[in-house]
C-alpha cells in the first residue's frame, strides 16, 4: 500500500481524561505504565456480578445557571476538563471566543437520572418533582454546559455512533479546522454507568464477572466503565501530540456484531495510513480496540494481522478501565499520546496467556521503547469504524 501524500496535521495541545485509572491522565499514566488495573465491583444495583471502571473522584458542582440540568455525565465531563482549563482559556484568546467549537460525544446522555426518575415514579406515582428530561436527558446538553464554562461561542453539537463516537469527534473536529469554520476544537467523549447499559450488556451474554482479559485464552468477557476524556485540536500551537490520520467507514454489517472477515476494521486502519501519508512499517504502537469478548479480539487481531503483520506491538487497554463506550476512543487516543510522550508502551494486562488465534505481538509487560506513532482503534455496533494515527511532536 502506497503512501499518499498526507493530510495537514493538527496539534492536540491539551488532554485530560477522568476514569478509573484515576481523575486525571498523570493518574491514569501511572496506573497504565505499572500494569495496575482500575476496575471495582459495580456500584449499581445489579442482580448479578461485575466489576467495572468508576471514577471516584468528588465531581464538580453544576454552574449555578445549568443546576436545573444536573447529570453525572455533565459532572464528568467539568471534573475532566478543570484540568484542561488554562490551556482551553488560552486558545479562547488567542482565536476569539466565536472561533472555538465544541464537540462531544455521548452514548448515554443522562439516562441515569431518568433511570432514577422512573424509579421514583414506581415508588410513588409521580414523577420527581426536580426532574426534566429535556433538561437532563438531552445528549446535547454536555455540549452547551462544557461551552459555556469555557466561554466558547463556535460552533457545538454532539455526536453519537456508540463506542466510535469520540474517536470520530477527532474526524469532526478536523474537518472544522479544514473548513475554516473554526481554529481549534474542544473534542472527547463521556458516557457514565448506568443501569441501562450494565444490565443490556448482560443481557448480550457479553459481561464478565472477573477483570476482562482482552486478547487472552478463555477470556470471560468484558467489563464496562465510566470515562470523560477531552481534547484541545489547534490550527497552529505546541503540540503534546499531531493528529495525522483518520480514517472512517461503516460496513453496516449487523447490529451489535463484527464483520466476521474483519473488513470495516481492516479498511479504517488503511484508510488512516493513506490519510497520514504513511506506510505500516511507520507506526509503532496499537492501541486496539481489545473489547475482551471472544469474537471481537479475534476479528480485530485477524484485521490488524491484515494490515501491519504480527510484529507491532498491540495492546487493549479496556483491561485497565473498563469498556467506557462513547468516551473509549478519545481516552485511548490519550492513552496513545502518552505512550508517545514516556516512549513506554504499557502491558496489555491479561493477555499473558495468548488467544491462540491471535496472531499478533501482544506484550505483557512494559516495553520501553522510542515511538513516534500509535495507531488507536475504535469500532462500533452498526460497524461503525474509526482509526486514529497520533504522532509524537
Amino acid at each position: 500500500m502506497p503512501p499518499r501524500q498526507p493530510t495537514r496535521p493538527y496539534p492536540i495541545t491539551a488532554y485530560a481524561a477522568a476514569s478509573g485509572l484515576g481523575n486525571t491522565a498523570a493518574d491514569a499514566w501511572t496506573k497504565l505504565s505499572r500494569g495496575e488495573r482500575g476496575l471495582v465491583p459495580c456500584p449499581l444495583d445489579v442482580p448479578f456480578r461485575t466489576v467495572c471502571g468508576v471514577v471516584t473522584a468528588e465531581l464538580p458542582p453544576m454552574p449555578s445557571d445549568r443546576a436545573q440540568q444536573e447529570s453525572r455525565l455533565v459532572r464528568l465531563a467539568l471534573l475532566a476538563y478543570r484540568d484542561m482549563a488554562d490551556t482551553v482559556s488560552r486558545a479562547r484568546e488567542r482565536w476569539g471566543p466565536n472561533r472555538v467549537a465544541v464537540v462531544l460525544s455521548t452514548s448515554t446522555g443522562g439516562i441515569g437520572e431518568t433511570e432514577d426518575a422512573y424509579a421514583y415514579y414506581l415508588a410513588h406515582g409521580c414523577p420527581p418533582p426536580n426532574y426534566d428530561f429535556s433538561e437532563q436527558h438531552a445528549f446535547d446538553v454536555v455540549a452547551q454546559v462544557v461551552g459555556d464554562k469555557a466561554d466558547v461561542r463556535g460552533p457545538r453539537y454532539v455526536l453519537s455512533t456508540a463506542c466510535s463516537s469520540s474517536a470520530k469527534a477527532f474526524g469532526t473536529a478536523r474537518r472544522l479546522l479544514d473548513a475554516n469554520v473554526a481554529d481549534a476544537v474542544l473534542l472527547g467523549g463521556i458516557d457514565a454507568l448506568c443501569l441501562t447499559t450494565v444490565r443490556g450488556f448482560h443481557s448480550l451474554g457479553v459481561l464478565a464477572e472477573t477483570p476482562s482479559r482482552p486478547f487472552g485464552v478463555g477470556r470471560p468477557g468484558m467489563n464496562l466503565g465510566e470515562a470523560a476524556a477531552l481534547c484541545l485540536l489547534e490550527r497552529e500551537g505546541a503540540p503534546r501530540a499531531w493528529l495525522r490520520g483518520v480514517g472512517e467507514t461503516s460496513d453496516a454489517f449487523h447490529m451489535s456484531a463484527p464483520d466476521p472477515e474483519g473488513r470495516g476494521a481492516r479498511a479504517s486502519m488503511e484508510a488512516a495510513l493513506r490519510d497520514a501519508g504513511l506506510v505500516p512499517s511507520d507506526i509503532d504502537h496499537i492501541n486496539a480496540h481489545g473489547t475482551g469478548t471472544e469474537r471481537n479480539d479475534v476479528i480485530e487481531a485477524a484485521a490488524i494481522e491484515a494490515v501491519f503483520g504480527r510484529a507491532v506491538p498491540t495492546v487493549s487497554t479496556k483491561g485497565y478501565t473498563g469498556h467506557t463506550l462513547a468516551a473509549c476512543g478519545a481516552l485511548e487516543a490519550i492513552f496513545a499520546m502518552l505512550t508517545l510522550e514516556h516512549g513506554l508502551i504499557p502491558p496489555s494486562v491479561g493477555a499473558e496467556e495468548l488467544d491462540p488465534d491471535v496472531h499478533l505481538s501482544v506484550p505483557t509487560t512494559a516495553v520501553h521503547r522510542p515511538v513516534r506513532n500509535v495507531l488507536s482503534n475504535a469500532f462500533a455496533f452498526g460497524g461503525n469504524n474509526v482509526s486514529l494515527i497520533l504522532g509524537a511532536p
